[in-house]
């Protein structure tokens, strides 16, 4: 694939997984390739608010994303590492890797704890963990996002043809069936019209953001995962154009699930708290 992206000086410089185990520090495996991956954006977002410096880490596939970890013989050394093979994963010093959204979270509140991204509030904290899960949890919006790229890759194919093995290596990962192909497009929704209602009750109540009254990991989370709706323009997100059109949303019924105040809110959240360009 021969993209020319631009930004050449916004590019991440990557560190092998080798030179990354010898440092101490913060450290974030990243897939390398042009694509706003959800789940590594949002990781990077929790570290650039709170201000600190880390080094960005890729496997010994350069080329990859975070659609391919693990679909290929070249992730064993982050498996040796981190005892799993998806990306993102940030490890601090000589502590246990953090692979999942809820640690990565955790680490940086320690690490960093201005400016706050959790709720002090209890009932404040218990609404964006679980608004945060239902976007970038197992079954959530954007794992059925994936399912639906899915569903639509292998009805298109047969076994025989060309990206067939990638699209059932992605579905072996994302726990795929016809089924749940079929029913992801209606948990998707579900999820944007709850994130749609929980902002128009926070803006009738004066509050500019997704939970509480200040920026909060979710808003984070919302934001960069809204890429699988609709990426940012190539001026400030020079992703791989090839991809593009597979995280641009063509479905009318999830678009119809999109209030107008949801999609300025991403704008609001980038513009505001998050790097642009966005670099890869």
């Amino acid at each position: 694939m021969n993209d020319n992206i631009g930004f050449d000086d916004i590019r991440l410089e990557y560190l092998s997984i080798a030179e990354a185990r010898r440092r101490s520090g913060l450290r974030l495996v990243l897939g390398a390739y042009p694509i706003p991956g959800p789940w590594r954006e949002a990781c990077k977002g929790l570290f650039d608010v709170k201000g600190l410096t880390y080094d960005s880490v890729c496997t010994a596939n350069a080329g990859a994303s975070d659609l391919d970890f693990g679909m290929n013989g070249t992730q064993s050394e982050l498996y040796a590492w981190t005892a799993q093979s998806s990306a993102p994963v940030a490890i601090w010093n000589d502590e246990r890797p953090r692979s999942s959204w809820i640690d990565q979270l955790n680490l940086a509140e320690r690490l960093a704890p201005e400016p706050r991204l959790v709720p002090s509030d209890i009932t404040e904290r218990m609404q964006m963990v679980g608004f945060i899960n239902e976007i970038a949890g197992e079954n959530g919006f954007g794992w059925n996002k994936r399912l639906l790229l899915v569903h639509d890759g292998l009805s298109a194919l047969s076994p025989q043809d060309e990206g067939y093995t990638f699209w059932k290596t992605l579905a072996d990962k994302y726990l795929y069936t016809p089924e749940r192909g079929v029913a992801a497009k209606a948990r998707a929704i579900d999820v944007l019209k709850l994130l749609g209602a929980q902002l128009a009750l926070q803006q009738q109540r004066g509050r500019r953001y997704l939970v509480g009254e200040r920026l909060s990991a979710l808003d984070i989370y919302f934001a960069t995962f809204y890429a699988l709706i609709d990426p940012l323009p190539p001026e400030v997100c020079p992703m791989a154009s090839s991809y593009r059109p597979s995280y641009v949303n063509h479905d009318p019924d999830i678009a119809a699930a999109v209030t107008p105040a949801l999609a300025a809110h991403r704008d609001i959240i980038y513009r505001e708290h998050l790097v642009l360009p966005i670099a890869f």
